[in-house]
């Protein structure tokens, strides 16, 4: 289930129809069902609540003035360790002396007063 906080994807007929982020989760008055508010990641950027049942969060269909609507929870890709040529590269300009011959000296910007 989609939790406050959480990055989905709102399908709508089968086509992706926008990103949003899930700011609140409360009771509705309705046994379990919830007020669930959406920040929808637009322009400009829009607030909604929707009464959903939690199988809805979870990614399970449901309709919405006759359309198929589907909450699908966004998991951000794992980052890939470069591979082993780019990062002997990347090695090797750290390594590398500067066109005067001396290594470059790296700069804090938090150090600076």
């Amino acid at each position: 289930m989609s939790k406050e906080g959480d990055l989905v994807l709102v399908t709508v007929e089968d086509t992706p129809a926008f990103f949003a982020r899930v700011e609140c989760i409360g009771p509705d008055v309705k046994p379990d069902w919830y007020q669930v508010t959406l920040l929808v990641l637009q322009v400009p950027v829009v607030e909604v609540t929707w009464i959903l049942k939690e199988e809805y969060l979870s990614g399970a269909s449901f309709t919405m003035g006759g359309k198929k609507v589907v909450i699908e929870l966004v998991v951000a890709p794992a980052k890939q360790p470069p591979p082993e040529q780019e990062r002997r590269a990347e090695r090797d300009a750290e390594e590398r002396p500067s066109e005067n011959g001396e290594r470059g000296k790296v700069i804090s910007l938090f150090d600076r007063e």
